[in-house]
């Protein structure tokens, strides 16, 4: 392997590098704009396409068009961006298409605070576009885990057939670690199924074991219909009800049958728990060196819980974790978007929320202060420091 020093957004181009991508479409944004710059420098040497489109809806679009081409593709954003893309991400969750979207988080709502950290995307990478669809999101803490999970959106991506959310907060995305990346063919990727049925018995959206259909490019003699609307087998819109339903079944059931292989979380010091902090991202950071010194300095009992993949959310996971608990403190860089999934799976009496959505990291001294806080009170009082 190969140790280099690199910032996170860095690390994010070369895993989607490592895993296949060969055509990017995207607008820059901070803080997010790095990833466009590596990937319209490497991408041609690979003889592969960087298109710098006009906005984001575009963005999303070209991806669209180029995954159902046969590429594998991303595209990275921030916030605003990542308003703009909603209805086409919607698509291509109908239309089952694979391709990777990275939101670089920061602080809003609107053009809020450009060059500043916040983790204010949650609920809106699961429910920012209309309509009933599953989603995968995951969520990096450090650079390297910025190549792992880039990686593993792709893999998520082109195995089921559906696109695939990379939240990475501005802080994890332009902060510089030591990383060692491996060699080319020791990275495991995915690619997607293709068809193995002649064309006239292929069926784009049809009712595989797997509950992946295979997905022909366009272009290699499979012809077939693609198209927002509810659809058949073969991809033509229908209102059959008997068509409908086991579209949507299967759409949702295909994620929800490989929960084993999607959810990924880290533990630590759970065994003993009294007390569970539940970060992600940069703030799981200052999480653990709080959960540090409440053990060392005031003899806590303290463990943490921090899910990788946000969507699905792991509840059976923090449920486990959580069973011995007294208290579940909750730490985002917002005022309490997975605090209200964690209410939801171990109870809301037993939640205290720490949050902050002024551009700035929540601090260690912040999350202790919630730990050596007593079981029982204040409960889902938002604990906030000043600027």
């Amino acid at each position: 392997m190969t140790a280099q020093l690199m910032q996170g957004n860095h690390a994010c181009a070369l895993g989607a590098l490592a895993a296949g991508c060969r055509f990017y479409a995207g607008y820059p944004i901070t803080p997010s704009s790095e990833i466009a710059e590596i990937m319209a420098r490497e991408l041609p040497r690979l003889g592969a396409r960087f298109i710098q489109m006009e906005d984001e809806i575009a963005s999303m679009a070209a991806i669209i068009g180029a995954s159902v081409g046969g590429l594998k593709a991303m595209t990275a954003t921030s916030g605003p961006g990542f308003s703009l893309m909603q209805e086409n991400i919607g698509y291509a969750a109908a239309a089952e298409i694979p391709c990777v979207v990275v939101n670089v988080m920061r602080a809003g709502p609107s053009t809020g605070l450009p060059t500043s950290p916040a983790q204010g995307d949650v609920m809106q990478a699961r429910w920012g576009t209309h309509g009933d669809h599953p989603i995968i999101a995951l969520t990096p803490s450090s650079v390297g885990e910025v190549f792992e999970l880039t990686v593993a959106s792709f893999n998520f991506a082109e195995k089921y057939r559906t696109p695939v959310i990379l939240l990475i907060d501005e802080v994890v995305g332009h902060m510089r670690e030591r990383l060692a990346l491996p060699e080319t063919g020791e990275v495991q990727v995915v690619n997607r199924a293709m068809p193995g049925v002649p064309p006239e018995w292929y069926e784009p959206f049809g009712m595989p074991a797997s509950d992946v259909p295979a997905l022909a490019p366009f272009g290699e003699g499979y012809r077939y219909h693609i198209t927002g609307l509810l659809h058949d087998a073969r991809g033509y819109p229908t209102t059959r009800l008997d068509e409908i339903q086991p579209w949507l079944e299967r759409v949702f059931r295909k994620i929800e049958r490989n929960l084993d292989e999607i959810l990924m979380w880290e533990e630590e010091g759970i065994e003993d728990a009294r007390v569970l902090v539940v970060s992600y991202g940069s703030t799981a950071r200052s999480a653990k060196q709080a959960i540090k010194q409440a053990r060392a300095r005031y003899g806590r009992k303290v463990g943490l819980f921090r899910p990788k993949t946000l969507w699905p959310f792991p509840e059976d996971a923090l449920e486990r974790a959580a069973e011995d608990c007294q208290r579940v403190v909750v730490a985002e860089m917002n005022l309490g978007q997975m605090a209200l999934e964690v209410e939801r799976v171990v109870g809301r009496n037993r939640v205290l929320r720490v949050g902050r959505a002024d551009g700035h990291l929540i601090t260690p001294e912040q999350i202790l202060d919630a730990i050596r806080e007593t079981p029982g009170s204040t409960s889902r009082r938002r604990v906030t420091v000043p600027r």
